[in-house]
């Protein structure tokens, strides 16, 4: 009975053993895609089915692997200039078999890509035959992936093994292994095309995350952001640095002048990312001699195109944020914005402008939502679904309110809810007249937040929080006995006498109640 009412898809993971893992989860992203828990089951049962060995985009460990690749890509990005650069050939044992560790991963990514279930952009079906994942595979990332894969760690580690092995031999060879060793340095730049592993990564952790809502997509877009932008000032650093290097450090290079030849490697790769930057914002603090040589004039103006582009990359994805987060905040200031034009068409003063837009940040606060479209829009069932909720957040707001007025007290709990669903939120600012003295009533109020004052022919009283005022007119419409003046602003909730007889009608014992109740205690009202 316990196994019954566990979610399907993952019952079906779960009878199916250690394979389960490979099976598509239940989350946000599949259920969006599939539409519902049976659809997902349905998808695992096709997988079985199918007899092949296949990693769906949806299952649990093709997350955890993406999370593990991103790491072990970022460090890569990281370290391959950092040696190439500023190790000079001693990078040590630990960052020797890091880079064999990370060439076998590379190349074992290689191999799963081709048992990588894809989920394209025009289906909504997951692709699991073996030979549409390897012609996808080999069309678009294969070559890619395999240059940047190629296991140069192996080869560095061998020849830096021969190198140290063969201490006793002459000058010129042991010069001629040097230059060897620093030809395939050069040449294990080629991994850094891994940093299109890295974008592709993050694309994909925003596609199968377990929590895939907005703030989560938002969080993965400034973080890849600001990833990419700490690699181009790494890399510009140590390039700062390596083309001196590969000149073998002229006379007149940055490095001598800054006296960084016997240096350690922080205080050199330091100045390099200071030198980096100061021509990427293009400040030129700190570097003010110019170019010295034709080289280092070209690794200059790189330098500063490169820092252009980042600045470009920089604004284009931060108005693409602004544009796409907080739609409702966007919606209400194109709101006031219209509002601001039609006020000036209508050459209304400038008071009466600045009323109207306190009334406007007072009511909305700053955040515009179409309430009465977006119920019309879904269907019936979620239509009640949200009414039920509304109802929820109305009885935890306004009960009390309710309870304070004696003819609600000691009342069915079904007839003080519909009465909460007819209660209408209101704004008045301060010295707004809520109504004047002989107007007709057709409305009760009750004061959520704020202080109002009831100017009767007797004694003016002040009311705020809590109170209530009009509730003679529930019953019987008539003439308002006081005006009622907002001393601040003020959030109310407002009852017309419509909307209550309709609900009287409903519950006729409770409505021959308050026609007594209203009869007795009418001339002994005191809130008016």
């Amino acid at each position: 009975m316990e196994n019954s009412q566990a979610p399907v898809g993952r019952r079906t993971a779960s009878n199916c053993g250690w394979r389960g893992v490979f099976l598509p989860q239940l989350n946000r992203q599949s259920l969006s895609v599939y539409g519902s828990e049976i659809a997902v089951e349905k998808e695992c049962i096709r997988q079985l089915q199918s007899g092949v060995w296949v990693i769906h985009p949806f299952s649990p460990i093709r997350s955890y692997y993406i999370m593990c690749m991103v790491a072990i890509t970022f460090l890569n990005l990281i370290g391959i200039p950092m040696e190439i650069a500023f190790l000079d050939g001693y990078s040590g044992v630990g960052w020797e078999g890091f880079n064999v560790f990370s060439d076998t991963l590379f190349l074992m990514d290689v191999a799963l890509n081709f048992r990588m279930g894809i989920i394209s952009e025009d289906s909504e079906v997951a692709i699991l035959d073996i030979k549409k994942i390897s012609v996808i595979y080999l069309k678009s990332w294969f070559i890619p992936d395999v240059i940047a894969a190629f296991p140069i760690g192996y080869i560095l580690l061998i020849a830096e093994l021969q190198s140290h092995s063969d201490t006793s031999t002459s000058g010129s060879k042991a010069s001629r292994m040097v230059r060897i060793l620093m030809f395939v340095r050069i040449i294990s730049l080629v991994r850094l095309l891994r940093v299109s592993r890295l974008v592709r990564f993050f694309n994909e952790v925003e596609k199968v995350s377990n929590a895939n809502l907005e703030y989560v997509q938002l969080f993965f877009r400034i973080l890849s952001l600001f990833m990419m932008m700490f690699l181009l000032c790494h890399w510009n650093g140590c390039i700062q640095y390596f083309v001196p290097m590969l000149e073998e450090f002229p006379s007149d290079c940055w490095v001598r002048r800054e006296k960084l030849m016997n240096a350690t490697v922080g205080e050199k790769y330091s100045f390099g990312v200071f030198r980096a930057l100061s021509h990427m914002i293009q400040i030129s603090y700190g570097s003010t001699e110019s170019p010295t040589n034709e080289v280092e004039l070209w690794v200059v103006m790189t330098s500063m195109l490169s820092g252009a582009l980042m600045y470009t990359v920089l604004v284009a994805n931060a108005a693409a944020i602004i544009t796409n987060v907080d739609q409702a905040a966007k919606a209400y200031k194109n709101k006031m914005n219209h509002l601001d034009d039609y006020m000036t068409f209508l050459k209304l003063p400038n008071d009466l402008r600045l009323r109207i837009n306190k009334y406007y940040g007072a009511r909305y606060g700053g955040r515009w939502f179409d309430e009465k479209n977006f119920l019309i829009s879904v269907s019936s069932a979620l239509r009640e679904l949200c009414v039920c909720v509304i109802q929820e957040i109305l009885t935890v707001m306004c009960s009390s309110l309710l309870n304070n007025v004696p003819m609600f007290q000691k009342r069915d709990v079904n007839f003080l809810n519909t009465v909460l669903l007819q209660f209408q939120h209101e704004v008045f600012q301060e010295d707004d007249v809520i109504f004047h003295q002989n107007a007709p009533g057709d409305r009760m109020f009750f004061i959520e937040h704020g202080q109002v004052l009831v100017e009767a022919d007797s004694f003016p009283q002040e009311l705020a929080d809590g109170d209530y005022f009009g509730e003679t007119c529930l019953m019987t419409k008539g003439k308002r006995l006081a005006t009622v003046r907002a001393l601040t602003t003020c959030q109310l909730f407002s009852l017309s006498s419509d909307r209550f007889q309709r609900v009287l009608q409903s519950f006729p014992d409770i409505r021959r109640d308050m026609e007594k109740f209203a009869q007795q205690d009418k001339e002994d009202v005191i809130h008016l």
